[in-house]
């Protein structure tokens, strides 16, 4: 973003900063990747060296990059304190060390306590702080920036859409691939990440799709699918293989994506041709059971009780020995965000969550089904921000044949 002013600074960073006050924080220095763009805009792809951003009570956020990074950083994030570390070329920083520039930002702690991730925090890098602010009191922030992840802003909410967008189009591709005679798990990935991409050429010009790298190696697009067959299905993921899916089998098909750091998922089932009448009931069984959750995804609805009737319309069918770990996740800078749907949360839901819901069947040798879509909970309700329909989808037999 060209000369960023404070008033591009978005709503979450004045959350954070209230939790800041209510827990006695005095800065919050965050590394990890997910928090780093977050809380400035500005995602570097490949995370050689590390980013980090620091947030107190009364500036905006501090974004600290190494030089390398410099002008990538300048042209991406929407706060005006950028500042560089290192050694390269002619270019002047604050220090030739992140150590050495977080001393010169914040001496040597001055006493301070400041929030780290320690969910995150490698242990060497845990030291180094330790030793830059040597007076400071670190204390875990973990929680109080997943709090805040939680309920997404104005433009998370618009990237979500278009992430979902973006999934809804590679479905339809997945779907449309395999309706072709001999086509492999492979041709319907790329089938289905070829639409992906291409639509996002036509359609979205300003809209980042790159996900979040590490020390090694970054990922420049996050539009990706996978597709299970037959046998196949009960490994969850894994890589598409020159299988070609058989008549009477069923199809696993995810689609994932990411626009501007946020995430979707859409997954579905697709017969081929006539299945079996038990694998069939399992289907329908699925839908009707996400039906009766849908019900309850409004705001105020503990998660704990969206399990809960997950459970009770297992068991009325005839499935609750069959009853998954979860039924769905939060959603949001990672495609597994926050916080499953399960019988351990102990959160509620809130306007501005976007989760997943996605129960579902596996019997070894009898059934497997997969559905899950991306949805956002609304003031009165919630929307489904990926639309590709759920139902039954079964193509055509005679073409496997």
């Amino acid at each position: 973003m060209a000369n960023p002013q404070s008033s591009d600074i978005p709503p979450r960073v004045h959350r954070l900063k209230a939790q800041m006050v209510a827990h006695s924080l005095d800065a919050v220095i965050c590394m990890k990747p997910e928090s780093t763009f977050y809380l400035s805009g500005f995602n570097p792809i490949i995370y050689s060296e590390p980013i980090f951003v620091i947030l107190t009570p009364h500036l905006d956020p501090i974004l600290l990059v190494h030089v390398l990074r410099g002008k990538h950083a300048e042209a991406s994030t929407w706060t005006p304190n950028l500042f560089l570390y290192g050694t390269w070329s002619n270019i002047t920083t604050l220090a030739p060390t992140w150590p050495a520039a977080l001393t010169t930002l914040l001496g040597d702690g001055n006493s301070k306590r400041i929030g780290v991730e320690q969910e995150f925090l490698p242990v060497t890098q845990f030291h180094q702080l330790v030793q830059a602010l040597p007076t400071a009191q670190l204390a875990d922030c973990t929680a109080l920036i997943h709090q805040c992840r939680e309920l997404k802003d104005a433009d998370e909410i618009a990237s979500a859409r278009i992430a979902a967008q973006l999934a809804d189009r590679g479905m339809e591709a997945a779907v449309a691939a395999l309706q072709l005679q001999g086509a492999t798990e492979r041709d319907v990935v790329l089938a289905s990440m070829r639409a992906m991409h291409e639509d996002w050429a036509a359609h979205y010009p300003d809209v980042e799709i790159c996900d979040f790298g590490s020390l090694e190696g970054g990922y420049t697009s996050g539009l990706t699918a996978w597709v299970l067959s037959g046998p196949r299905q009960s490994f969850g993921c894994d890589n598409p293989v020159q299988r070609v899916p058989q008549a009477g089998e069923t199809v696993s098909v995810f689609v994932w994506t990411v626009a501007n750091g946020m995430h979707a998922e859409l997954e579905r089932t697709v017969c081929i041709g006539s299945v079996a009448a038990s694998e069939k009931e399992a289907l329908h069984a699925t839908l009707d059971i996400r039906g009766e959750i849908a019900l309850r995804l409004t705001p105020g609805t503990a998660v704990g009780e969206l399990y809960e009737t997950a459970k009770k319309g297992y068991d009325r069918r005839g499935y609750g020995e069959y009853l998954p770990g979860r039924i769905g996740h939060s959603i949001g800078l990672g495609p597994h965000e926050l916080f499953s749907i399960d019988a351990r949360s102990d959160r509620t839901l809130l306007p501005g969550m976007i989760v997943s819901l996605e129960p579902h069947i596996h019997i070894d040798g009898v059934a497997s089904t997969q559905y899950s879509d991306t949805i956002l909970i609304t003031e009165d309700g919630h929307e489904c921000l990926t639309r590709f329909p759920a139902r039954v989808i079964q193509v055509a037999q005679a073409i496997y044949t």
